[in-house]
C-alpha cells in the first residue's frame, strides 16, 4: 500500500503535532515495511531525519508554481503529485485533507487532535477561528475516516461538528521511545552542567500560554517557598501570557525560583535542545512534572513523563485523566494550593511517590508505539 501524509508538521513543528507526525510515521515505516509512506511537505528541513528508513519518500512541491504558493499546494494542488504517486490513502495528520480528494479514488484520514479554539475562542484571533473552523469542518465531513487522539476530542467533534460516532476512531498517540531509555548517571551530569540544572527541581513542559496554566504552578511555588523550596523548570516559550507570568515572578521575588530554559542562551539554540533529544535526561532528574492544563487534546507531556518513570501532578479535566490514568495525581488546576500540596507529598512522601513510579510505568504500556501503530493500520485497512 502506498500512503501519503501531511507532513507539514513533521518538518516544521518541535511541539506536539510536530512529535505526533514523527512518530507515528517512523512507526508505520518500522512495524510495517511492506508499505511505502509519502510525505508530502512544503518545505523539507532537518527537523525531521529520514534517511534510515528506506520506505519513507519526503516529497516537495514538484513545480515552480507549487514552489511559490505553498499553502496552496497544501491544501489542493497536491492531489496532483497524490495522483502521480499512486497514492492509495492519504493521512491527515494536523486536521486538514486536501480539497477534493473526496473526489477521487483515494481514501482519507484526518487527524483531529482538538477542538480548543472551539471552547475557547476568546484565547485565539477571530480570523484564524474562521480559518480553523473552515478546515476542521471540512475535514470532518469529507475525510472517510477520523482519528480523535482522545475520548475528549472524539466527543468534541461529535458536540460541534454534529458528526456521525461511527465516523471517529479513537486512536492514542504514543511518545518517543527515548523517554524510555534509563540515561545514564554520566549523561545526567553533563546535561545537568550544560543547562545549569539544580540539585532538585519540578519541571514544566509546554507552551506559555494562558489555557496551560503556568501561573498558578508559580503560585504554588510561591506558597512552598519557605518549607520545601525546589525551584520549577520552565521548558517552553511564550509571548503575551509569558510576561504576565513574568510580571507574578517579579513583583513575588521567585526570579531563583522559576528558570526559563528557553532564556538560557547557552542551550536555546542546541538542535539537541530543539529536537528534545536533551529531555530525557533533564525528565529523569525532575522531582515531578507539573502539568496544570485548563484543557488538552491528549497532553503528551504527560506520557512523557510517565515513561520517564516522573511522577506527575495535572488536572482532573478534559482529557488529562486518560493521559494519566491512575498513575498521576490529580488536582482541580485553578487552586495553586491542591497543587502545592500535590508537589510537597511527591517530594516528603518517598514510598508514595515510588507507587506512583511504579503505576506510572504500568500505564505508559498502554501507549506504545507498537499498540498506537496497530490500531491506526486497523483502521486504514478498514477502508
Amino acid at each position: 500500500m502506498n500512503i501519503g501524509f501531511d507532513a507539514k508538521r513533521a518538518y516544521e513543528n518541535n511541539t506536539g503535532l510536530g512529535h505526533y507526525s514523527r512518530t507515528l510515521v517512523k512507526s508505520m515505516a518500522t512495524f510495517y515495511p511492506q508499505d511505502s509512506y509519502y510525505l508530502f511537505a512544503p518545505k523539507i528541513t532537518d527537523k525531521f531525519n529520514t534517511a534510515d528508513y528506506k520506505n519513507i519518500i519526503p516529497k516537495a512541491p514538484s513545480n515552480l508554481a507549487a514552489s511559490l504558493f505553498k499553502n496552496k499546494w497544501r491544501s489542493k494542488w497536491v492531489l496532483n503529485d497524490l495522483i502521480k504517486n499512486n497514492i492509495d490513502l492519504y493521512h491527515g495528520l494536523s486536521h486538514q485533507i486536501p480539497l477534493g480528494i473526496n473526489n477521487t479514488k483515494i481514501k482519507s484520514v484526518v487527524t483531529i487532535h482538538d477542538l480548543i479554539f472551539e471552547r475557547y475562542p476568546e484565547q485565539f484571533n477571530l480570523i484564524n477561528v474562521h480559518l480553523f473552523r473552515k478546515k476542521f469542518t471540512y475535514a470532518c465531513k469529507n475525510a472517510d475516516k477520523i482519528i480523535a487522539i482522545s475520548e475528549q476530542t472524539k466527543n468534541d467533534i461529535i458536540n460541534f461538528y454534529k458528526i456521525p460516532e461511527s465516523k471517529i476512531e479513537v486512536c492514542y498517540q504514543s511518545c518517543d521511545d527515548i523517554y524510555r531509555m534509563e540515561v545514564s548517571d554520566e549523561e545526567k551530569l553533563r546535561i545537568k552542567m550544560l543547562y545549569n540544572l539544580p540539585d532538585s527541581f519540578f519541571l514544566y513542559v509546554g507552551s506559555i500560554i494562558e489555557r496551560k496554566n503556568l501561573l498558578t504552578a508559580v503560585k504554588a511555588i510561591k506558597i512552598l517557598k519557605n518549607s520545601i523550596n525546589i525551584p520549577l523548570v520552565v521548558i517552553g516559550n511564550g509571548s503575551g501570557y509569558k510576561q504576565k507570568v513574568k510580571k507574578y515572578i517579579q513583583e513575588n521575588k521567585l526570579e531563583k525560583e522559576i528558570i526559563f530554559l528557553s532564556e538560557n542562551s547557552t542551550v536555546n539554540n542546541l538542535q539537541s535542545f530543539q529536537s528534545s533529544a536533551d529531555f530525557p535526561a533533564i525528565y529523569q532528574q525532575a522531582t515531578a512534572m507539573i502539568y496544570p492544563s485548563a484543557f488538552e487534546g491528549f497532553g503528551i507531556p504527560v506520557l512523557e513523563a510517565l515513561c520517564s518513570k516522573l511522577p506527575v501532578i495535572t488536572s482532573n479535566v478534559s482529557c488529562l485523566p486518560e493521559a494519566g490514568g491512575d498513575a498521576a495525581y490529580y488536582i482541580n488546576p485553578t487552586s495553586a494550593e491542591e497543587i502545592a500540596t500535590g508537589m510537597e507529598k511527591i517530594f516528603t512522601d518517598k514510598n508514595f511517590t515510588a507507587v506512583m513510579k511504579v503505576k506510572g510505568t504500568m500505564h505508559a504500556r498502554n501507549f506504545t508505539r507498537k499498540e498506537t501503530t496497530d490500531a491506526v493500520m486497523k483502521l486504514y485497512k478498514s477502508l
